[in-house]
């Protein structure tokens, strides 16, 4: 039979990215709603790797079958790296997507252009079981762009920052690619295969039985 792994997110579109990326390994993907979970963890690390941590270690102790947990964000130089490991909770939780995009272009309305970069942000987490011992790797991707002038609409749900992030390269928005594109080029992408021979290693684990 599969393996099964825990896509342990609540974002609907982040799930359906993680289907599509994932769609080569003999793995079936469980959602927290397939395994019952409602519950979260307080997300209180420092960085996007600490909080990836943090989920896939809670949510492997809940469900006892292997786990994906990542975070990740929009970081500005202009700005600090902000919003950083803030990125969701930023304007906090009235904040719909439109606002938090539309947010990052007024902070940065008289920001010159040759400091306007930024770049999106993926630490991917996976936390099994080994032989009775448990075994955690993370891996970290992000893709660079600049901070566009004005916000490219419509804010798509889960991913208001691709709405801002602008790809010189490409001469369009991250949000522009439409949803295979910017799966095939994003940071999840590069984080996936990073983390492929952690990956091959849980199917062929939990592939029996």
């Amino acid at each position: 039979m599969p393996a099964r792994l825990l896509i342990a997110t609540t974002n609907s579109a982040k799930l359906a990215e993680y289907r599509l990326l994932l769609a080569r390994y003999p793995l079936e993907l469980i959602s927290l709603r397939d395994a019952g979970i409602e519950r979260a963890p307080a997300e209180t690390g420092a960085t996007f790797q600490e909080n990836a941590l943090i989920k896939a270690r809670y949510y492997f102790d809940a469900a006892r079958i292997p786990v994906l947990a990542d975070d990740g964000g929009l970081e500005v130089d202009a700005l600090g790296g902000a919003p950083g490991v803030n990125s969701h909770r930023w304007l906090g939780p009235e904040a719909d997507d439109a606002m938090l995009a539309e947010e990052i272009v007024r902070r940065m309305a008289e920001v010159p252009q040759g400091r306007r970069t930024a770049r999106i942000r993926c630490a991917l987490a996976l936390r099994y079981d080994r032989g009775g011992a448990a075994a955690e790797h993370v891996v970290e991707a992000a893709i660079e762009g600049v901070i566009a002038v004005q916000v490219y609409r419509p804010v798509r749900v889960g991913f208001p920052y691709r709405a801002v992030l602008y790809l010189p390269q490409r001469r369009c928005y991250l949000a522009e690619l439409g949803e295979a594109e910017e799966a095939r080029i994003g940071q999840r992408r590069t984080a996936v295969e990073r983390a492929g021979p952690y990956l091959q290693e849980i199917a062929g684990m939990q592939s029996v039985g």
